[in-house]
């Protein structure tokens, strides 16, 4: 891909996307979309089915956070989840469950005008940034994360405000929008650890973009890293503190030992995923273990440690993770790169499966995970074939939503979308999409889900907007 570097020029009057009329068509249909099928989702399964496998641990310490001033669960200092979304959460969540759901639903509405806005800032050209309005606003991933008490409606907004200021930062070169980016991001990152290594894969691309501007090739990354970095590092002193655990979020040590540890082994053993995990002391009796991993069956597996600080536990636990999986390198080479095939392809339609079929609904990643890909998929139609047509109806519109994108990238490659400053910011969006993928791979089985795939879907939806290619309104 060749940078334009000539067009890397500063523009100090280059605006935000001009508001259009013809926004309110897709922001209008995101909205009944998604308050028809959260009303239908209440109505069968009752308000209490908001609430989805991790939410609990969100509530639990943001509530405890505005009650009492202290982000705890159970009784000690919450290192699992990060400050974000559990205090959206709790103030949300004051009215009840469905006033949260309805929080939720608003911010993936109002990503669907932050979609719009990066499609205009990448392309500098209305017809692709609606179209890509309207692909958000049917997208299915997105629908059915939008209004289930879970962090992705959160993350993708703040995420989507940091890319479009970085878009167009690379068009106007204005530091003071690049610095505004970097808050976004860090704002992103304390709902969702995921983007905790973002500010560095980004800060290398910005020295690559830039490296034949002068003033701008160390200034822009150093820019964006010093308005995220603080931000961690007092997040991380916090836990240092509180807990003698150094790291930002926990969720990385949890992963290794009760998905990572428990992959290779069952590849290895060849036996059950979730009976390795049983015995490495996962409970599977709770909706979502937050802390209990610090305490029965766990403990009782490992009484010596029931002295130990968090932080002894989760460095024991680290340690016995990188140890395992060094010792079966290549199967945890290969398990990554069926996590993130899984990323890639799996239908995610969990959500939807719970409103059409909540006494069958199935979970593709958990049945490959044990039974295989081959035999998973052929056990699915035979037992539930009205659930297999179902996530064959949502695999056709993903396919077709990544060939469309991939049409885009090739045409913003060959410049067709001549003076629109594509080629850099298509790196950006790019560079996202791998970013994710990557981290995806090495999440281990926690990872292995079209959850991870949420905050790629709005890059893929501008992308086949640009695929799609108007046959007029270009920007030259």
């Amino acid at each position: 891909m060749s940078i334009e570097f000539s067009s890397l020029t500063r523009n100090p009057s280059l605006k935000t996307a001009p508001w259009s009329r013809r926004l309110v068509g897709p922001l209008i249909a995101a909205s009944i979309i998604r308050l028809t099928l959260m009303a239908l989702f209440i109505a069968r399964n009752g308000t209490r089915a908001l609430a989805l496998g991790d939410t609990n641990s969100f509530l639990e310490p943001g509530r405890n956070l505005l009650l009492h001033g202290r982000f705890i669960a159970d009784g000690v200092p919450d290192l699992f989840r990060t400050p974000g979304y559990p205090i959206f959460l709790a103030m949300t969540s004051l009215a009840g469950l469905p006033a949260a759901a309805v929080a939720n639903l608003i911010l993936s509405v109002f990503s669907a005008l932050l979609v719009w806005r990066l499609g205009w800032a990448v392309f500098n050209d209305d017809r692709i940034a609606l179209s890509a309005a309207w692909i958000f606003a049917f997208e299915p991933i997105s629908i059915l994360f939008s209004f289930v008490l879970l962090s992705e409606s959160l993350f993708v907004a703040l995420l989507l405000l940091s890319l479009e200021r970085l878009a167009m930062f690379l068009r106007g070169r204005s530091l003071w929008v690049l610095a505004a980016a970097g808050l976004w991001l860090a704002a992103a990152t304390f709902v969702r650890p995921v983007t905790y290594y973002m500010p560095v894969a980004l800060a290398l691309g910005l020295f690559l973009v830039l490296a034949r501007v002068p003033g701008l090739r160390w200034k822009a990354p150093a820019v964006l890293l010093i308005s995220v970095l603080p931000w961690l590092a007092a997040w991380q002193i916090r836990n240092r503190v509180e807990a003698g655990y150094a790291g930002f979020s926990s969720v990385r040590e949890v992963n290794l030992y009760f998905f990572d540890i428990a992959e290779v082994t069952a590849s290895v053993e060849h036996r059950k995923f979730t009976d390795v995990r049983r015995e490495l002391g996962y409970v599977e009796s709770t909706n979502d273990f937050g802390q209990d991993y610090l305490y029965q069956p766990y403990l009782s597996l490992h009484p010596e440690q029931a002295g130990w600080s968090q932080g002894q536990r989760l460095a024991f636990m680290h340690t016995e993770a990188v140890r395992d999986i060094r010792s079966h390198e290549g199967v945890y080479l290969r398990l990554c790169l069926t996590h993130l095939g899984m990323t890639v392809f799996e239908p995610g339609a969990a959500v939807f499966d719970f409103l059409m079929f909540p006494g069958d609904s199935m979970h593709v990643a958990g049945l490959i995970r044990e039974e295989g890909l081959a035999r998973g998929l052929l056990l699915l139609v035979k037992t539930h074939p009205w659930v297999a047509a179902e996530k064959a109806g949502f695999a056709v519109i993903m396919l077709g939503l990544y060939l469309l994108a991939v049409r885009g990238v090739i045409l913003a490659v060959r410049g067709v979308f001549r003076g629109s400053m594509q080629s850099a910011c298509l790196w950006l969006l790019l560079e996202t999409s791998l970013y994710f993928l990557a981290v995806s791979g090495a999440a281990g089985g926690q990872g292995a889900s079209s959850r991870y795939r949420v905050p790629i879907m709005p890059v893929v939806c501008i992308l086949a907007a640009a695929g799609i290619r108007p046959t007029k309104g270009i920007a030259h």
